[in-house]
């Protein structure tokens, strides 16, 4: 992904969830991916789809159990 694609993303997240703390980054020798932070904390991945011509992005989250024993 390009540097305005990035962008992009980080807005479109930014305004989804009217949060403007979400960063979009690079990762390192990664192209076909993007980590999404809120602040420092790591959230997950977006990966973009390229196939049968209609391009599309993907955003992968894991959330552990334990986070949710910290949810009452």
């Amino acid at each position: 992904m390009n540097h305005p694609e990035i962008i992009k993303l980080q807005k479109f997240l930014q305004q989804k969830f009217g949060n403007r703390n979400i960063d979009v980054r690079p990762r390192n020798k990664q192209n076909d991916s993007v980590e999404v932070y809120l602040g420092e904390e790591f959230l997950g991945l977006i990966y973009v789809d390229d196939e049968d011509g209609d391009r599309s992005y993907n955003f992968q989250m894991a959330i552990l159990d334990v986070d949710l024993d910290e949810i009452q």
